[in-house]
């Protein structure tokens, strides 16, 4: 599987931007996709994640500000982030893993948000 993200960029607080990341190659019908992030010095955490059903679940640092959205006939998933804060700069990570096996699990290649404040 491969995954194609696009969207990052610099904004002022309180702007808004949306990723998106596309996936290829051998997509199972039952899966999770979502969006994580590393800010520097820190451990990669999760963002919002979607299962092919249309279940999600945020971190609650961005819940009520982010949402989380796919097109599964596109094989894509979204992340509208609105009211960003310099806390959420960071380089956003797209991940997918399959419902079937914990083992298939792949990562994005990151995309930086800056935040200004």
């Amino acid at each position: 599987v491969q995954l194609q993200a696009s969207g990052g960029g610099l904004v002022q607080a309180g702007g808004s931007l949306r990723l998106s990341c596309a996936a290829s190659g051998t997509i199972h019908s039952i899966n999770v996709m979502g969006w994580y992030r590393q800010a520097p010095g820190k451990q990669r955490e999760l963002v919002a994640h979607i299962t092919s059903g249309g279940i999600t679940n945020y971190a609650d640092s961005v819940k009520g500000r982010f949402t989380i959205s796919r097109d599964n006939a596109k094989n894509t998933v979204y992340l509208q982030m609105s009211s960003l804060k310099p806390e959420d700069t960071a380089v956003y990570y797209c991940n997918y893993h399959s419902g079937y096996s914990s083992t298939i699990n792949y990562w994005g290649k990151g995309t930086l948000v800056t935040v200004s404040s």
